[in-house]
């Protein structure tokens, strides 16, 4: 952003009214610069040194924006939608006027990680088939997963469209024979894999004495419903699904579904430095 800008464009780009709107409320003598009343609408300032106060309120101005969150099933990774709850939805109305969008999609019925910012230039890098950023997923999956899956993986497997993936990396975190417990080789995995299990929406549950699977998969790539396309093609099904990693940034456990919270400094930092490689 350059060092100055139009007091009425940036009272505009945080939301507090139309440009004709704001001009309005500078003649009514609503907003001071540095203690003086301001009289002209298209003044240039520095909105990191300048103070602003509109209505006895100081304006801390932003123009970009970078939000973790902890998307929750049933709503869509979209700006807008006209049937469904939106990703956008759940933030907060000082976030939302920045025109924040989703890097990237997860499907309206995955949970998990997903960045959300008005920052193109990230997005691109994050997104780009070029870079291959991995993303980490994990799933409840129906069907014996066994060697053989996480070798297939490991190969890269035909979809239904005849698309061969790239290389994945697959690991089971925990197992059930379908008798109600599960065991693997940490006992956080079994409590995550048996909290999964009570997600799993009654259309989706598994036949009984099923075998099910608590599992961990790395992509890198994103093509359109992967994860659950991948399963298919070695004949399992993915009954509940969440994005738990992109790139360097990790889904914070602190954060339920469908809360957020602001990237931390560090958490940004390690973003723009990401390569390929993965190191920082």
């Amino acid at each position: 952003m350059k060092a100055t800008i139009r007091l009425d464009k940036m009272l505009g780009n945080l939301g507090y009214g139309t440009r004709s709107g704001i001009k309005q409320l500078i003649k009514q003598g609503a907003v001071t610069v540095n203690g003086k009343l301001a009289k002209d609408h298209g003044m240039q300032i520095n909105p990191n040194l300048d103070e602003v106060v509109l209505d006895g309120e100081t304006i801390q101005y932003r123009d970009s924006v970078y939000v973790l969150l902890h998307k929750p099933a049933g709503v869509v990774s979209a700006t807008e939608d006209h049937r469904d709850r939106t990703v956008i939805d759940l933030l907060d109305e000082d976030l939302t006027v920045l025109s924040p969008f989703p890097v990237g999609r997860l499907d309206k019925d995955t949970e998990g990680l997903l960045l959300i910012t008005n920052d193109g230039k990230l997005s691109h890098e994050l997104l780009s088939p070029r870079k291959h950023v991995p993303k980490t997923y994990r799933s409840l999956v129906a069907g014996a997963v066994g060697q053989a899956d996480i070798e297939a993986f490991s190969q890269g497997v035909k979809l239904d469209d005849d698309y061969v993936t790239m290389p994945a990396q697959l690991s089971v975190l925990a197992t059930s024979k379908g008798d109600g417990a599960a065991s693997g080789d940490i006992e956080e995995n079994t409590d995550e894999m048996m909290a999964a299990i009570k997600l799993v929406p009654q259309s989706a549950a598994p036949e009984p004495n099923e075998p099910l699977n608590w599992i961990e998969l790395t992509i890198h790539e994103g093509k359109f419903h992967q994860v659950k396309r991948m399963f298919e093609s070695v004949g399992k099904k993915v009954l509940y699904l969440r994005r738990v990693s992109m790139g360097p940034l990790r889904l914070d456990a602190n954060l339920a579904p469908g809360e957020w919270r602001e990237l931390t400094e560090e958490e940004l930092e390690s973003l723009r430095n990401y390569r390929k490689d993965g190191k920082e």
